[in-house]
């Protein structure tokens, strides 16, 4: 999958313009791209439409349109697209109340490398996590973790057969598996692949 360029964006002016539109087209796609992991875990896998409405979206906040700044956005963002033999994600740990929030991060440390794919038969894959930077503290780990989930080729020509997919969590705090997640899901999740 190709990563983002300065010209795949639009500037600040064409943004401002087509942001609703744009908007609306980003939330249906992501929708096909969400799993959840029991009543507090879920994966918002990531891909080039993903990274370019998170990216023009900082550069709208942030007012930025000089090259530099262009770049170093680019930059922390390029790597959550998939490279065509994984699938990328952000994992988030949601609570709405603060109290059980923190409660439940000191409780589910280490979840970022308890998180799993199969595809049919074959793996599973453990997700390879916070390659960017650590995340998780002696006390507790982080609402947000950034997983990459590496596939062999026999998994990307399954996965591109058909195959069903499956994902899971295996956390002595959190435990959750879904088999197979939806055709939806799977059908979105086919395009990572090269």
């Amino acid at each position: 999958m190709h990563k983002l360029t300065r010209e795949s964006l639009y500037n600040l002016e064409k943004y401002s313009d087509i942001r609703s539109e744009f908007r609306t087209q980003v939330m249906a796609h992501k929708k096909n791209r969400r799993v959840q992991l029991g009543e507090h875990v879920a994966l918002y896998f990531e891909d080039h439409l993903t990274m370019q409405y998170q990216v023009q979206e900082m550069l709208r906040i942030e007012k930025i349109f000089d090259a530099e700044g262009i770049e170093e956005e680019l930059a922390a963002y390029n790597p959550l697209i998939p490279d065509g033999s994984n699938w990328k994600a952000t994992m988030m740990i949601e609570y709405e109340d603060v109290d059980q929030r923190k409660q439940a991060l000191e409780k589910l440390m280490g979840i970022e490398d308890k998180i799993w794919v199969k595809v049919a038969a074959l793996g599973p894959v453990w997700a390879i996590a916070d390659e960017d930077l650590e995340r998780e503290s002696e006390e507790k780990t982080s609402a947000v973790h950034f997983l990459r989930f590496e596939l062999t080729e026999d998994m990307a020509i399954a996965v591109k057969g058909g195959a069903p997919i499956s994902m899971g969590v295996d956390h002595s705090a959190c435990s959750h598996k879904i088999d197979p997640v939806s055709e939806d899901v799977r059908h979105s999740l086919v395009h990572d692949i090269d």
